[in-house]
Formats: C-alpha cells, sequence, structure tokens
C-alpha cells in the first residue's frame, strides 16, 4: 500500500499490485473514475497500514492501483489541465454569482488527464447546486465534482503571515486539520480571548493542539486543584499553578487572594498524606523556621559587566625618585646600619654616593681634536688642483 497526495492536501491509498520500486516523492499515475489521475509518493512501507487505520478506512473498501510511474506525456498532459484551472475558477464563479447562490468557489482542480474537474467551494448553510453542475458540464465538456472545504484549508490555500511573524502552518507543512477545542486554551492556562486565540481562518489557532499533550502530561504529576490543605492555623485552597517549575499557590481565601504562600509539588503531596492520616502540620511550608536561603550573587569574574570599571583609576606605580634619599625597593629589609642617626657624620672623610651625587647638567660636547694625520683636512683651495 502507498499513500499518495494531490493537491488542496488531498490524499489517498493505492495498492502497488506490479510491485513497482517507488520513494516518496515519485510522481505516478493512479487509478480514477475514469482515466487515470497524477500524484505524488508521500508514504510507504508499513507506516500505510497504520494511517489507514487512523483515516478508519474498512478493510473491505474498494481500493484503486497504481499503474506506473508518470511518464513525460502524462507530466505534459497534466500541465496542459493544469494551465485551464484559474480561468475556469473565474468563470464558475460567475455562473454561480448569476444562478445566486450562496457560495464561494474557492479553488479548481482537474484531474491528470483533464477529463475530471474538482471545485472546492465555501458555504456557510447547505446549497443545492445541481443546477449550477449542469451548467458547469455544459460549459467546459468534462465530469463535475463539488467538494465542500473549511476554513482552515481556505486558509491554507491562500497563505500569508501569522501573528509568530512566520508564514501559516497550514500553508507550509500541515496536511491534516485537527478540531481544536477551547479546551486546549484552558489546559495551558491561556485567556479566553477571542481576538488573540483566533486564527486568520476565524477559527481557534491550530498552535493551540502543539503543546497541549505536553501540559496534561505535566498536570498527572500535579496535586489536583480542586483538593484543600488542612494546617493547624488556616486552610489553604489552590490558586494557580505553574506547571514548568512545578509551584503551586494557595490561598486561605477560596475566591480571593489571601494569605498566598506558594509550595513545592512535592510538599503538596505531604500535606495531602498527612490530612489524609488525620494530620496536620504546622504551617504549610515545609522549614517554617528556616530562612530561606540566599541566592548567590552572579560572579563577574572577568569584571566586565561592572558599570563603573571606567571610573576606577589606575594605581601607578612606585618608581625610585632619584634624590638624597634612599627608598626601600621590594621586599628587601632595611639595614638598620645604613641609617643616618645611628652613624656619625662622616661627610668630610667619604665621597658621596653615586645615588646622593647631584647631576651636573650636561653642555654640549666639545668636538675631539683630530691630529691631522687620520682625517684630512678638507681642501678649500681650486677643485682641479
Amino acid at each position: 500500500m502507498v499513500e499518495v497526495q494531490f493537491k488542496n492536501t488531498r490524499k489517498g491509498f493505492y495498492k502497488n499490485s506490479t510491485n513497482i520500486p517507488l520513494e516518496i516523492g515519485d510522481v505516478v499515475a493512479v487509478e480514477a473514475s475514469p482515466g487515470h489521475d497524477i500524484g505524488q509518493v508521500t508514504l510507504v512501507g508499513a507506516l500505510v497500514n497504520l494511517r489507514m487505520r487512523k483515516a478508519r478506512i474498512k478493510p473491505d473498501a474498494e481500493i484503486k492501483r497504481i499503474f506506473r510511474k508518470a511518464k513525460p506525456a502524462d507530466l505534459e498532459k497534466f500541465e496542459e489541465a493544469k494551465a485551464k484551472e484559474h480561468g475556469t475558477m473565474i468563470k464558475a464563479r460567475k455562473i454561480a454569482e448569476s444562478l445566486k447562490l450562496n457560495m464561494k468557489i474557492g479553488d479548481v482542480e482537474y484531474q491528470g488527464d483533464g477529463n475530471k474537474a474538482i471545485f472546492y467551494y465555501i458555504a456557510d448553510e447547505r446549497v443545492d447546486f445541481r443546477q449550477l453542475i449542469k451548467v458547469l458540464a455544459e460549459t467546459f465538456k468534462v465530469r463535475i465534482e463539488m467538494k465542500q472545504i473549511g476554513a482552515r484549508q481556505e486558509a491554507g490555500r491562500i497563505g500569508g503571515i501569522g501573528p509568530c511573524g512566520r508564514p501559516l502552518c497550514c500553508s507550509s507543512w500541515m496536511t491534516n486539520f485537527v478540531s481544536v477545542a477551547t479546551s486546549a486554551a484552558r489546559y495551558q492556562d491561556i485567556s479566553l480571548n477571542p481576538q488573540k486565540l483566533a486564527g486568520q481562518c476565524a477559527k481557534l489557532k491550530c498552535c493551540l493542539n502543539f503543546e497541549v499533550d505536553t501540559y496534561v502530561e505535566s498536570a498527572k504529576r500535579m496535586p489536583p486543584k480542586d483538593i484543600r490543605l488542612e494546617t493547624a492555623d488556616s486552610t489553604y485552597f489552590h490558586f494557580k499553578t505553574d506547571i514548568f517549575k512545578r509551584e503551586i499557590t494557595y490561598s486561605t481565601d477560596k475566591n480571593i487572594a489571601a494569605n498566598l504562600v506558594t509550595i513545592d509539588a512535592d510538599r503538596a503531596f505531604e500535606v495531602i498524606a498527612l490530612n489524609k492520616a488525620g494530620e496536620k502540620p504546622l504551617t504549610l511550608s515545609r522549614d517554617s523556621d528556616a530562612k530561606p536561603a540566599e541566592k548567590k550573587a552572579f560572579g563577574d569574574i572577568l569584571g566586565q559587566d561592572d558599570v563603573t570599571r571606567f571610573d576606577k583609576k589606575k594605581k601607578k606605580k612606585n618608581k625610585s625618585k632619584s634624590g638624597g634619599q634612599n627608598k626601600n625597593n621590594g621586599n628587601r629589609p632595611v639595614n638598620p646600619d645604613n641609617n643616618a642617626d645611628n652613624k656619625p657624620d662622616q661627610s668630610d672623610n667619604r665621597q658621596p654616593r653615586n645615588n646622593d651625587r647631584k647631576r651636573k647638567p650636561q653642555g654640549k660636547r666639545k668636538p675631539q681634536q683630530n691630529d691631522g694625520a687620520s682625517v684630512p683636512k678638507p681642501d678649500n683651495g681650486d677643485k682641479n688642483g
């Protein structure tokens, strides 16, 4: 069994009776009534049987077969039929308007061999289009089939950009449309605002169903909302739940927020077990006397997040100044014997140290006198001499 998809998310299951080697993405010619149709393979293997069970196809249902892989002649005929779809849709809309039918023809799909045309329409009420089918058959000389589609399929056919800034899911990757209920928004604690929950099709957004299963599974690991917790000082009622942190906030009043206490789910189960055993804890929190642990501040090792890092002045290194004082450089110990107070004045007998001498201002150096033997004197006489 092979799953084949056609235009406007139309799918069908066909039997590969001749065992043609098929892969996902191959274009095949399948059996139709009358003639043949051209579609693309979307699923092969054992998963097709599971998909058929999900689609509730009976085992004794008549299943059509795959003829062959599409040949160039089949593709050329299919492109010719496809080129007539837009013009056929415009004419069909004018005919439906002339018959004063309360319906909108959204799209037209020609069969692969051009012998049949499917008209997709949107209508809020039941429409009697028997007269319309006769006029369309006489006008286009093909077999006519009317198929009603919903607002979701119409939005997917037109396309657009959603409020998330991305292309619509129904026009980009979705092929099956599942009904969306308001319970999906309630499970996720989303406010029931119709303007925010509705999509471009004026129906509930399909993305509400994407994460609802995760919320339902997480809610199973949380205590029930209708249960009350008994303590020695008061009775607490459920106020709100944070599924991601697994924290529940309880209030002493059932209708308003009063004396709110937030505990984790494990502590809530402990209190529920104590209440069933006939015991009441002193307080709802686990450690009432213990002070809450202070959260460690974020350690900025490099100091890049400090705004005032540019205001700090850099400390200048202490350089030894030339003068009459000797300073201790580094970690060298000071010799008390070198102290001037402990030694007699020996200025008459001792030469001053090099560090203590005052440097004389250096003038211009006098040019060295040459003896005239090594360096010849410039000749100021005749150049030719």
